[in-house]
This record gives structure tokens, sequence and C-alpha cells, in this order.
């Protein structure tokens, strides 16, 4: 399974907005910081505030904040705000011709339940000063 910038970015954003809690943060600093373009952290910006992450606030003083505080945030709701559904092969979770036959359809669903309960376990507020 592999994510894409979208989760990638989108969590160094989220990372970023942690570091200033409480603050709102216009959007060309973030994007400066974190190496990443304008528009595509716009992109990804909305749709966590569409996801009811992030705040934002228009104005000379603009810019984006956190929805909620970094510890009741957790990392699976950014991931699959970003990306949708945890799913490491493309049949978990849809309907499959094959899945009364499949024999390997098991270890997809516990895989891709075991990636999201870890992802739910890592908080934003863990991010701002990782444990080694």
């Amino acid at each position: 399974m592999k994510f894409s910038t979208k989760a990638e970015y989108g969590l160094k954003a989220m990372v970023n907005l942690a570091k200033n809690e409480g603050q709102t943060k216009n959007i060309k600093l973030i994007a400066k910081e974190e190496s990443i373009s304008i528009k595509y952290l716009e992109r990804l910006l909305n749709i966590l505030r569409k996801h009811d992450l992030v705040e934002s606030f228009k104005g000379t003083n603009g810019g984006y904040t956190l929805k909620k505080q970094a510890k009741k945030t957790n990392v699976a709701e950014i991931v699959i705000a970003l990306e949708g559904p945890i799913a490491p092969m493309k049949c978990v979770g849809k309907i499959c011709c094959m899945e009364d036959i499949c024999s390997s359809k098991i270890v997809w669903e516990i895989l891709g339940a075991q990636i999201e309960k870890t992802l739910h376990n890592i908080k934003l507020s863990d991010l701002i000063h990782p444990v080694k």
C-alpha cells in the first residue's frame, strides 16, 4: 500500500499548524516552510476544511488554524480525509465478484484494519515532538 503526496503534504501542513496551535497561519508561510506549492496546499487545506479538520479565515490577518486540538486529532482522520478509506487492495471494502471464493480477502481486511488502528492511535500532537 502506498499513500500519495496528498497524505504526505496534508499531514506536514497539519503538523505545521499544530506547532502553532491557537494561531492563524498564512498559507504562503506554510507552503514555504514545508516546501509545498501554494496551489497544491490550497487544494489540500480545502479538503481538510470540508472534513472539519482546519478552519480558514479571510482578510489581511487570515489564514488557517486547526479546528480542534492537536491532542484530539488523530492521523487516521487526516489520511482518510485526503486519501479516502484505507484499503491495501482495490477490492477491500467494495463489492467483488470473487468475494465469496477469495482465499486472500481476510488478509487484506485484517491488514487494512491494523493500518487504520495504528493511524488512529497516533495523535497530531505526537508529531510535534516525536518520541524516539
